[in-house]
Parts: structure tokens; C-alpha cells; sequence
């Protein structure tokens, strides 16, 4: 009898559960396809515009099925964590920062709300978990010379990647699998550093939002019950990426064994390389040509592998392959100098994303 026991709370155990319900919750239960229903009756859509990439109508409340099918698993798993009275309303405020971008998205899809109203919303959100469950960045470990920072430094810098991060999600969510693909991509590489140092929360939260993700992708990718992650689930997922983002440079140093903690920062810039290269790049472009960096454009690189031929499928894997390759080539070189790995990272990923920049890609257009 102990032994079972031993085997239904042990985190190998737990990680793989967790992420089959979240997936079987997603697909089995008929969620997705009540609210396709819902949407297209209440004409929830997402309208095709001279800014979008597809020409027909379609339900954009994904967010919604994503929220459900992660948070409902996430409660249920709880039990199985032996959480403390802390860790527990951590849990509740991260929740609730969820509930608050979630709502923020739906009513941008529903009625187009302007970019200082939605960072003000996102500030207040992130700030729930950044000052109340000390979720920061304290340290730089000497990237750019910096060590640690100062409490409100901290605090200031956390929230703004927070937002930095929620909005370079959104801004990728622009064709079939993209957003939901990466992202998997990221829990992933997040979850596994957590599962390496045995944290449990953390593990199962990856686990977890691997799982929704992957169920929303097969309604994401689907011909005829198709869906959209909308502004909903690009925030929310956003926002948990940050999460994880920060709470993995924060793992217990004496934890790790498999890469060097010290250069953790630079294995995140690695893991959520292409949302924040895509943001940086076209922010960069529209200010160049003198546009607000805010307004939307087809100047993304996932659009300039679609004006090249690929379809959408095929330009996803091209990024998910680029941003697989940053990861890897970022853990083999993690023991060099703080600096100069972010110099080989940083050069390494600008030659992958912008290689479908190279006039030779035209030749076979």
C-alpha cells in the first residue's frame, strides 16, 4: 500500500497525469466545441481585416477553453502537492492575475481597447504576483555588469518583463500553431529545469499548460472546428510564461546540477528567444518608418515565411525548429562568461530569424 502511494505522489508520476488530463479535458469533454458554438452564435469572431492573414470569420475565445482546461487541472492536482498556507494563496493570486488578463482579452476582442488602457490592466495584474508573492528578478549575476538590485528596481523590472513577455506572445499569435507551438516549446524547457530541481508546483504548472496547449491545438489547427487562442489566451499564456520564466532563475542554486545557474538569464533569453526578437524587431521597423510601434502590420517574420510560399503549418515548424536550435546551442555554451554567452546567443539567434530575410529565399518563392 505505501508503495502505491509513494508511486501516486511522485513527480514523475504526477507530471505525466497532469498533463494527459489537461489534454483529455481539452479534447474529450466537448469544451472547444461549445464554445466555437457560442461564439458563432453570439458572433464572437475573429473579422478579417487588411491586417489579418486569414479572409474568413473565425471564433477568436480560445483563451477561454485554455483558462478552464489549465486552471480546473491545476486545482485538482493541488492536493496531491502537501502546499503550505503560502504557497497556497500564491497559487490563488496567480490564478486571479490569469482571470484578470483573461477578461482583459475578451473584451479587446470584443470592444478594440487602447494600448495604455491594457498595460495599465496588465501592470495591475502582474504586480499581484510580483509584489505580493515576491515573484522578481534580484539578480543580474553580473550580466552587463549588474548584480544584485536594489528591492523597487526589482520590482520595477520584473513587472515590465512580465508585460514585455504577455506582449511579445500576442504579437506572435498571428498564424495556425504559432503561439501555442512555441509556447509548448517553453513550458518545456521551463519544465524540465524545474522537474531536474524538483520543484513540484512548478513542474506541474509546465506539465499543465502543456497539456491545455496541446488540446487547444487540435481545435487551433483543425479545418472544420476551428478555433483562435485570441487576446485571451495570448495574455494569459503570456503571462504564465513570464511566470515560469521568472520563478526558473530563481530555482535554489544548491538544485542545480545539470547546467550553470549563474547564466540562467541567458538560458531564458534562449527559451522565449523568437516572442521577444519578433517584438524587438518590429518595433524597430514601424518606429524606422516613423509608425506607432503599437499598431499592427504585416511585418512579422512569421508573415515574411508566408509571402515566401510556406503555408502556415510549415512556417510554425520553421520557428519552432530556430527557436529549438537557440536552446540547444544556449546549454551547450552556458559555462562560458556571462557576457560573452549572451554575445553568442544573441548573434546565434539573429542569424536564425532573420535568415528568411536572405535575397536567396526569393530565388525559391
Amino acid at each position: 500500500m505505501d508503495s502505491i502511494q509513494e508511486i501516486l505522489y511522485s513527480l514523475p508520476f504526477l507530471t505525466i497525469t497532469s498533463a494527459i488530463l489537461a489534454y483529455v479535458m481539452a479534447t474529450r469533454l466537448n469544451l472547444y466545441p461549445v464554445i466555437i458554438n457560442i461564439s458563432k452564435t453570439k458572433n464572437l469572431m475573429d473579422e478579417p481585416d487588411d491586417k489579418r492573414v486569414r479572409t474568413d470569420k473565425v471564433p477568436n475565445l480560445g483563451g477561454m477553453g485554455l483558462f478552464i482546461t489549465f486552471s480546473l487541472t491545476l486545482l485538482l492536482f493541488v492536493p496531491f502537492l502537501k502546499n503550505t498556507v503560502l504557497e497556497l494563496s500564491h497559487l490563488l493570486s496567480m490564478l486571479s492575475a490569469t482571470i484578470i488578463l483573461l477578461f482583459l482579452g475578451i473584451k479587446n476582442n470584443i470592444v478594440l481597447m487602447t494600448s495604455k488602457k491594457k498595460i495599465v490592466i496588465q501592470i495591475i495584474a502582474v504586480s499581484m504576483v510580483c509584489i505580493l508573492q515576491d515573484v522578481r528578478i534580484s539578480d543580474f549575476h553580473g550580466l552587463l555588469g549588474i548584480e544584485e538590485l536594489p528591492y523597487f528596481a526589482s520590482i520595477a523590472f520584473s513587472i515590465f518583463v512580465f508585460v514585455l513577455v504577455i506582449n511579445a506572445v500576442n504579437l506572435i499569435d498571428g498564424i495556425d500553431g504559432l503561439a501555442a507551438s512555441i509556447s509548448i516549446l517553453a513550458s518545456l524547457g521551463f519544465g524540465i529545469m524545474f522537474y531536474m530541481a524538483d520543484n513540484y508546483v512548478m513542474t506541474l504548472m509546465s506539465a499543465i499548460l502543456i497539456g491545455s496547449l496541446m488540446g487547444f491545438l487540435k481545435y487551433n489547427l483543425s479545418a472544420d472546428s476551428k478555433i483562435f487562442m485570441g487576446d485571451g489566451g495570448s495574455l494569459i499564456v503570456g503571462f504564465l510564461l513570464a511566470y515560469q520564466g521568472i520563478k526558473f532563475m530563481n530555482i535554489n542554486p544548491e538544485n542545480v546540477q545539470f547546467y550553470n545557474s549563474e547564466n540562467s538569464s541567458i538560458l531564458l533569453l534562449a527559451i522565449l528567444s523568437y516572442p521577444l526578437f519578433d517584438l524587438l524587431r518590429v518595433f524597430i521597423v514601424r518606429m524606422i518608418q516613423k509608425k506607432s510601434p503599437f499598431v499592427a502590420d504585416h511585418n512579422h517574420i512569421h508573415h515574411r515565411l508566408l509571402r515566401l510560399g510556406l503555408n502556415h503549418k510549415q512556417a510554425t515548424l520553421f520557428l519552432l525548429a530556430s527557436n529549438l536550435t537557440l536552446i540547444i546551442i544556449t546549454y551547450f555554451t552556458i559555462n562560458l562568461p556571462i557576457n560573452l554567452n549572451l554575445i553568442v546567443v544573441v548573434s546565434f539567434g539573429c542569424v536564425l530569424y532573420l535568415l528568411p530575410y536572405l535575397s536567396v529565399f526569393e530565388e525559391f518563392k
